[in-house]
């Protein structure tokens, strides 16, 4: 089966992973191959409130000899049941288990010998914890302004946190906060202020609820960052230069910074991630670097690129077909 976002090259798959509280589970493995494979795989993993559909990091990565492979996990994006709370579970190790498939199949099915991952802020905190494991089955890690810690002031990030531990356990699906805000999905929506399309029942303006369970998987992972990783591959960190929090209303210095996450935070765990880490200031950076305007995104995969030619160089010929 093919994807319609991603043309006749493309195939899905469908990974089935244990039920849940809510009942059965699917994640979903996009595949969009380059025209010469030399360099392995990427398997790129989005953040909450999201899914794959970033047709343009596709293209330059599958220009520069990977295949390309986008994972929706459970609860997100394609993958998304009707019985299932958007999003939601209560334990980040949950993911692991299609994590573990995806790079099963790119390994062992699809003969891929080398795998970089690409993971986006949640996405990026659930692909370090995973990467964390050993042996890791990947050769190097890449994270777009991963959720590292909570952006709100020491009141919510300590007391607020101690609150969530109790009422995560006992009543899980419980909402916290009802939405993110419009103010990041306006900067992106091309029917706003920003160039890319994608589905809302998907990737809603305003997000989906906070529930207590997830928030506590949450802050559980974060406790793991701050204690200190020791991701045995290769780490590249980019992150915008200055982060704009909390804003109610979109105004135009949204378009140039993080209106999600505080990136000194992001700057001060980053070390914590391994023994191998490098960090990049994007500036003018969005929440998702690679979404940003033109020549900032164009930034942020040239220093990307660097990296991974000395990460994941070419192979002198494409065995890797």
């Amino acid at each position: 089966m093919t994807d319609p976002l991603f043309g006749e090259r493309s195939t899905v798959r469908t990974i089935q992973v244990s039920p849940d509280a809510s009942g059965p589970a699917v994640a979903t493995l996009v595949r969009v191959p380059a025209e010469v494979n030399t360099r392995g795989a990427v398997l790129i993993v989005h953040g909450f409130v999201d899914y794959f559909f970033h047709t343009e990091l596709a293209d330059h990565l599958r220009g520069n000899g990977f295949d390309v492979y986008g994972l929706d996990l459970r609860a997100y994006g394609r993958s998304l049941l009707e019985h299932q709370l958007p999003n939601y579970v209560t334990d980040l190790a949950m993911h692991f288990e299609e994590l573990d498939e995806a790079a099963r199949l790119i390994h062992d099915v699809d003969g891929h010998r080398r795998l970089t991952v690409v993971g986006h802020s949640t996405g990026g905190l659930v692909t370090a914890l995973w990467a964390n494991r050993a042996p890791a089955p990947l050769d190097a890690l890449v994270l777009n302004s991963p959720w590292l810690d909570l952006a709100e002031p020491w009141f919510m990030r300590t007391v607020g946190t101690a609150a969530v531990r109790v009422l995560g356990r006992f009543a899980p699906r419980t909402v916290v906060r009802a939405g993110l805000g419009t103010v990041y999905g306006e900067s992106l929506r091309h029917d706003h202020h920003g160039e890319w399309d994608y589905n809302l029942e998907w990737k809603p303006l305003n997000g989906f609820p906070v529930r207590a369970g997830w928030l506590r998987a949450i802050r559980a992972g974060h406790r793991a960052v701050r204690a200190g990783l020791d991701i045995p591959v290769p780490v590249l960190v980019l992150h915008s230069a200055r982060s704009l929090l909390h804003g109610r209303a979109w105004t135009p210095a949204a378009m140039s910074a993080d209106t999600v996450l505080d990136v000194a935070q992001i700057a001060r765990r980053a070390p914590k991630l391994g023994r191998h880490v490098r960090t990049v200031v994007v500036a003018g950076g969005l929440h998702d670097v690679f979404l940003s305007a033109p020549d900032v995104r164009a930034a942020a995969m040239t220093a990307m690129d660097g990296w991974l030619d000395e990460q994941v160089p070419h192979e002198t010929s494409p065995a890797e077909a």
